[in-house]
């Protein structure tokens, strides 16, 4: 289904991107067809299962599709002192420019939760400018308030389940950075952490350049500045979403006049199921591509 390609980046390390496989054509189109650029969330690949439902509907649409992995997610550990975050917009606009020398047709980008939190702030970060790379963007389940949704998943039930799922991956993979770079961090207070705040804190915040985790989560969110988007955004939030409060979510005047914002009540982080049970998540990447390409 993927054909990997991996690119070396500008500080000497590397990403794995991953390319939909699609039947060639014998007639060759007019124009090329349009490009999609999907951004995992956090601890997602090209084997998540959007990522494989956004697959399928690229490939139903004959659009070229590609998932460019943030640092160490590709299944191999990268080779610089840092990893990825919510608001890695220089690793996004390096991506999409890259994206725009190899691809002279359309471009449309998602960004799923973290991916998504980051594409918006390279929107932001870019300005007029993002629209000689794209031509429109969209945030699915994201936690454009960082600090909204670190809260929400640090308590309750969300503490007990995802928390713990999360640092399951987390950890060793931070764990695999320090013996990579001995030193890099406090060891022992990356093993003592026992929610993402205490993560950010000791391994997120540091690498990457911020203060602590309130600094991070700060700088880092897209909702304080989304009115300075230039470029089509549809920003798309269940009210369900664990991850994401209802509360914390934008309103559409703030939000600025190139957002739109969808805000069903249903759907959870990244589901969106439809059907009889246990449903099919068809439906998401449907809506998506037709409102992207409606831009």
């Amino acid at each position: 289904m993927w054909r990997r390609e991996r690119w070396d980046t500008p500080d000497a390390d590397f990403i794995d991107v991953d390319w939909l496989l699609t039947p060639s054509q014998t007639d060759q189109p007019t124009a090329p067809p349009p490009l999609l650029v999907l951004f995992h969330g956090l601890e997602g690949s090209s084997g998540s299962h959007y990522a494989q439902a956004f697959a399928d509907h690229a490939g139903q649409l004959g659009w070229t599709m590609a998932v460019p992995h943030f640092r160490g997610c590709s299944g191999e550990l990268n080779r610089a002192p840092r990893a990825y975050h919510s608001g890695d917009h220089e690793e996004i606009r390096w991506i999409l420019e890259r994206m725009r020398s190899l691809h002279s047709g359309k471009i449309y980008a998602v960004g799923v939760s973290l991916g998504g939190n980051a594409l918006l702030r390279w929107a932001e970060e870019s300005g007029h400018r993002a629209r000689t790379t794209a031509q429109a963007v969209c945030a699915v389940c994201s936690p454009i308030d960082l600090a909204a949704s670190g809260h929400a998943i640090g308590q309750g039930f969300n503490r007990q389940v995802y928390t713990r799922m999360f640092l399951r991956s987390m950890k060793p993979r931070a764990l695999q950075k320090w013996a990579q770079f001995p030193g890099l961090f406090d060891r022992q207070a990356l093993l003592a952490a026992k929610d993402l705040y205490d993560f950010d804190n000791v391994f997120t915040a540091p690498l990457h350049g911020f203060r602590d985790t309130n600094d991070y989560w700060s700088r880092a969110s897209a909702k304080p500045r989304l009115d300075a988007i230039r470029l089509p955004a549809l920003v798309l939030n269940a009210q369900n979403d664990p991850f994401v409060p209802a509360s914390s979510l934008p309103t559409h005047a703030p939000a600025g006049d190139w957002v739109t914002l969808w805000q069903p009540q249903h759907g959870g982080h990244v589901g969106f199921a439809q059907g009889a049970f246990p449903g099919h998540v068809l439906a998401l990447p449907q809506a998506v591509a037709t409102w992207l390409h409606a831009q």
